[in-house]
């Protein structure tokens, strides 16, 4: 990517952008049954397709992923033990059991399974009991550890989150947006590992009562993950995570009408998402950029590089055609440090969030003297300096 080169009389201006060409639209290029989908890549977080991704909506069973996470984060800290046993109330067996005819783990009133065993049967039998059961624990009732729950989400960054329940069962306003969904799924990826691999188990048994795995990707190459959800006012969803060739990536969607329509959106994504979509690294050695004019030193202009790499995720085509600019926050006053930040390199990629990656000074440049400074100052109000192309 390279940037045009800058007059040396810009240095008056407020702040300084510098601009290449863009590409197409992300939208322009894919589209979906689906009411929501988002796909996201895992190693940088870049959304790199969304509908209406950030837009709240029901989530149906897809709410037990921040259950599970909200244990896990209470082991974590202590909080709770994996072989903590609790009992199952009538309540939890009625509204999320056998009689409910809701997904369930089979528990029956009475039972104590551990903290280990219901967190199984959330994330492979979906069960409904099992969320119950945990919440009551916990919390007292299911809407206190749903309050929880919530407060949790908002301090990972996931603002959309509102839990009215921990078992994501119909209630009015309980909703979280697909994009949230998928940076759920990298938080559960990248902090609880060691849990996370329950999410790919194709079955799970509780005393004679054994559920398969609902997730329809875990037969298709590199599948390890997360979860199904299904409402009548949702439509069949899924959040799914896949690894190939060392890359993950992960796709939310929603609103699908049936189980095989699912499944073979849920596919086609996945597969859209690693044949599509390229990372790209930026490196201070192969990203060429001009030269930063500065005021009153004794050289006219800095020459300056990245801080660090830069890792971009994208469309292959839209990679190639990103807009790039150099964004400094005034002109640039002598002295300047070899090393200083000097402003910031955004890259706009259609449809995604700008990526700013720091750009520094390769040299040092001093101060002019007094004498200096006042030629630079008579041949700026004379008009000095050469004009803009």
């Amino acid at each position: 990517m390279h940037l045009p080169q800058i007059a040396r009389n810009a240095v008056a201006a407020a702040v300084l952008v510098f601009a290449s060409s863009t590409g197409l639209a992300n939208a322009q290029m894919l589209d979906t049954p689906a009411t929501h989908a988002v796909i996201m890549d895992h190693e940088t977080g870049a959304i790199l397709f969304s509908k209406d991704g950030a837009e709240p909506m029901v989530p149906a069973s897809m709410t037990k992923m921040m259950t599970a996470y909200t244990v896990f984060e209470m082991v974590r800290r202590g909080e709770l033990s994996m072989s903590d046993k609790f009992t199952v109330s009538e309540n939890a067996w009625r509204k999320g059991g056998f009689p409910s005819g809701t997904s369930t783990m089979g528990l029956a009133p009475g039972d104590t399974p551990t903290v280990e065993e219901l967190l199984h049967g959330i994330i492979i039998m979906s069960g409904n009991d099992a969320c119950i059961t945990l919440a009551e624990n916990i919390s007292g009732s299911e809407e206190a550890f749903a309050r929880r729950m919530t407060s949790l989400a908002h301090e990972l960054g996931l603002n959309s989150a509102n839990f009215l329940n921990a078992t994501g069962l119909e209630a009015v306003g309980h909703v979280i947006s697909a994009e949230d969904l998928a940076k759920l799924a990298k938080l559960t990826i990248d902090n609880y590992p060691q849990y996370y691999a329950w999410y790919s188990l194709p079955s799970y048994t509780w005393r004679d009562f054994t559920q398969a795995n609902r997730n329809p990707l875990l037969e298709v190459s590199g599948a390890d993950g997360v979860k199904t959800g299904h409402l009548e006012v949702s439509g069949y969803g899924l959040t799914a995570s896949a690894v190939r060739d060392g890359i993950r990536r992960t796709i939310v969607i929603n609103g699908l009408p049936s189980m095989a329509a699912r499944a073979s959106e849920g596919e086609r994504l996945m597969r859209i998402a690693f044949s599509s979509f390229d990372l790209k690294t930026l490196t201070p050695a192969t990203v060429d950029l001009p030269d930063v004019p500065v005021w009153l030193g004794d050289a006219q202009t800095v020459p300056v590089k990245l801080a660090n790499d830069v890792r971009l995720a994208g469309y292959k085509a839209s990679l190639e055609k990103a807009k790039t600019e150099i964004v400094l926050p005034g002109p640039v006053e002598a002295p300047v440090k070899k090393g200083a930040e000097i402003g910031k390199l955004v890259i706009s990629i259609e449809g995604q969030d700008p990526v700013e990656a720091p750009i520094i000074a390769e040299a040092d440049v001093g101060k002019l003297g007094f004498f200096g400074r006042a030629i630079e100052g008579l041949s700026q109000l004379l008009g000095g300096g050469e004009s803009q192309s």
